[in-house]
């Protein structure tokens, strides 16, 4: 496959999307139904606000896990990144809307990004899935690991 080759080449269209009020079950629903794992996030214009992924439902149902802290001379301090996890799984067990449990800062690329972007931007972010957006924001198609697999798949045919 090539690295150049458009993003627009290997997108998923229509994207099923969003929005920050639906509930998580209805969300949880929807992903089965669409048979996918994950959605883009949008508002009222339709405009990227978040990304939802499987594992933010997973995780509203987990167990939380406390902090890992070091002791020293009689100070508790957290290993850093701890606090975010804890911070992290704290508001997905207790959301109850999609729009407390997603992503709020989602990967995006625009139209004219290649799939060399989209796979750096995966890696990168250690995402599953990355909207791709207009100008105005506004979700276009999506890419997840698995689209970029099957061009590959394609591209060696």
């Amino acid at each position: 496959m090539p690295r150049d080759l458009a993003v627009t080449e290997v997108m998923t269209t229509p994207v099923t999307t969003l929005t920050a009020d639906t509930t998580i079950e209805e969300a949880a629903s929807l992903l089965v139904e669409a048979d996918i794992g994950g959605a883009p996030v949008v508002d009222g214009s339709g405009r990227l606000i978040g990304l939802l992924d499987d594992s933010d439902l997973v995780l509203s149902e987990a167990r939380l896990h406390a902090p890992t802290t070091i002791e020293i001379l009689g100070a508790y301090i957290p290993l850093p990144g701890e606090r975010r996890r804890f911070q992290d799984e704290l508001r997905q067990a207790l959301g109850r809307t999609v729009g407390e449990v997603m992503e709020d800062d989602p990967p995006a690329v625009q139209p004219d990004a290649t799939v060399e972007d989209v796979a750096t931007l995966l890696h990168d972010r250690a995402v599953s899935r990355v909207a791709v957006v207009d100008a105005e924001r506004q979700v276009v198609g999506i890419v997840s690991r698995g689209d970029l697999v099957r061009a590959l798949r394609r591209a060696q045919e």
